[in-house]
């Protein structure tokens, strides 16, 4: 009997994503602080939280594969974390726009029964268009939702008029889910995807 899969994330383009491979898929919130550690690089941040994502899961689901995910952006050195408000999300398009930014995708697959941990981070260089205030406030207008994504760059919507080149090994990875490594992950567990 194959064991339960489990999302630790409520973002539903994550699920959607992961539902692709037609495998039967829970999704439960993850208990976890995302607040970046001092010092910590993104590539840190967003491989601790995944990890972290992953595991708060394992007690409330003892024998399952627990899937947990996490995504910090970067430019300049700093991490660009989620706006949270919409003057926060005008000043991080700003700053981005034409520029490009490192977005740093996490994955973590957590056996909950034999505690094996498999990791990967998938990396999508992505240039922004030069957009004017006025371009970015009516994207924001529009999308709303962006001011909870990393940078206020939500691609799967109307964000995707923001950007002008993406460069990635897996086009899922800037939507936050690196498929290809999740793919080999759980056949390494014994899962049959085809």
């Amino acid at each position: 009997m194959q064991k339960a899969i489990v999302l630790a994330s409520t973002s539903r383009y994550r699920r959607e994503i992961i539902e692709r491979l037609g495998l039967p898929l829970h999704a439960a919130a993850p208990v976890c602080d995302e607040t970046p550690l001092p010092g910590e690089s993104a590539l840190d941040t967003a491989v601790r939280l995944a990890r972290v994502k992953a595991m708060s899961l394992a007690d409330a689901y003892p024998d399952a594969l627990i899937i947990g995910g996490d995504q910090v952006a970067l430019l300049d050195g700093r991490q660009i974390g989620k706006p949270g408000s919409l003057e926060n999300g005008v000043a991080m398009l700003q700053w981005m726009s034409g520029r490009t930014v490192v977005f740093h995708s996490a994955l973590a697959l957590y056996n909950s029964q034999s505690g094996r941990l498999q990791e990967n981070v998938g990396l999508t260089r992505v240039t922004l268009r030069t957009l004017s205030e006025a371009q970015i406030r009516a994207y924001l207008s529009r999308e709303p939702d962006a001011l909870h994504c990393a940078g206020a760059a939500k691609s799967e919507g109307l964000g995707g008029a923001l950007l002008e080149r993406v460069e990635s090994d897996d086009p899922n990875s800037l939507i936050g889910v690196p498929l290809f490594a999740l793919i080999t992950m759980l056949m390494n567990e014994g899962v049959d995807i085809l």
